[in-house]
């Protein structure tokens, strides 16, 4: 028996070929049992730090890639114990088959391994979106998260291209990141507006100053946000019109959020006549105040603040809670009734008084 497996075939023994084999094969068929220990072993890792790890969805995504970038590497690894032969010594568009096997299992290390980093991207990001932003502020507090995740892949894929142009071209990576800074310093001045309208994204997300739903109000800009966008920010005006705002603009100017109003200030103003007696003033001063300070009213005053040669000017002011059609409710009603109360007073509103001047010139007689 060791006789056959110390035979030689293409440079190598049986017993080479034997062994390679078994680890293959191995690898192969218990390659999902594999994954899933070592995903658990990370698992245990992470959930020093997150505690609230599910494991079930975290093999879901992970096991899989894991399980392939872990075959590749035994396989890969396995297959180097082998000599090449002495036939397969060519060149193929001066490339020996030597250094063309070893750039394809150098691509496929790499490539299977990023693979996987990004799966557990996707998994953490998703973990984030559900525990950390979800319960704060509903669907507008994650509202860039799907950007984020999509940049940090970009990235990482960005990290995995230039590891594969190293280490599987032996590219000078060097001359081409100075070369990348280059041109990105001229992009990034060509595109000024847009990554200003970018970075503005980020602030919007990050200290939210509104989200989508709310009702805000912008110079002359008014409605409710549609859409929150990494360029501009979409808002349904109160003429149901759609209106696009750039990010930068939106965080530069002031900005109104009137989904975040706590109260409705509500002013009348009353001109009755000047010379409506100071009882009847007075009566009509405490059912003024009488009036707004009924249910759903927060504050209130009604003062006397003049008096002029036509009319007594009685100021009221009161405020409601933040429910506009509340508050316009009670706007009305408060109307109403202090129109009852001056028609119970027999109080009318005073009347402008224009005096006009009639001056006719008299006949004069004939000189005598």
């Amino acid at each position: 028996m060791n006789e056959f497996l110390n035979q030689v075939y293409f440079n190598n023994s049986v017993r080479s070929y034997v062994a390679v084999g078994t680890t293959i094969l191995i690898v192969i068929l218990f390659k999902r049992y594999i994954a899933h220990y070592l995903a658990l072993v990370i698992f245990k890792v992470l959930k020093i730090r997150w505690k609230n790890i599910d494991f079930p969805a975290f093999r879901s995504m992970a096991a899989k890639p894991l399980g392939i970038f872990f075959a590749v590497l035994i396989t890969v690894t396995a297959l180097d114990k082998l000599t090449l032969p002495s036939e397969l010594e060519f060149s193929l568009y001066k490339i020996t088959f030597r250094e063309l096997l070893r750039m394809t299992g150098t691509f496929l290390i790499i490539f299977t391994f990023f693979q996987f980093i990004l799966k557990l991207i996707d998994f953490v990001m998703l973990m984030v979106q559900g525990t950390y932003l979800k319960p704060v502020g509903g669907t507008g507090s994650h509202q860039l998260i799907f950007f984020f995740k999509d940049l940090i892949k970009v990235l990482i894929g960005l990290i995995g291209l230039l590891f594969i142009l190293k280490y599987t071209f032996g590219y000078d990576v060097k001359g081409l990141l100075t070369g990348l800074s280059i041109v990105g310093a001229a992009i990034a001045l060509a595109l000024k507006e847009s990554l200003e309208n970018l970075i503005a994204s980020f602030i919007i997300f990050f200290d939210k100053p509104f989200s989508t739903g709310d009702a805000v109000k912008l110079n002359a800009v008014s409605g409710v946000v549609e859409k929150i966008g990494l360029r501009s920010t979409r808002i349904r005006s109160d003429a149901k019109t759609y209106i696009t705002v750039p990010n930068k603009q939106m965080v530069d100017s002031i900005l109104d959020n009137l989904s975040n109003r706590l109260q409705f200030r509500a002013a009348l103003k009353l001109e009755i006549p000047s010379a409506t007696g100071p009882e009847l003033v007075e009566q009509l001063l405490g059912g003024i105040r009488n009036i707004l300070s009924g249910e759903g009213i927060i504050s209130s005053s009604a003062f006397v603040t003049g008096i002029t040669a036509n009319a007594i000017i009685i100021q009221c002011e009161y405020f409601t809670g933040g429910d506009f059609r509340e508050h316009s409710r009670i706007k009305e009603g408060r109307t109403l009734k202090i129109l009852e109360l001056m028609a119970t007073l027999n109080i009318t509103t005073a009347q402008s008084v224009s005096d006009v001047k009639i001056i006719r010139d008299e006949p004069q007689g004939p000189a005598v």
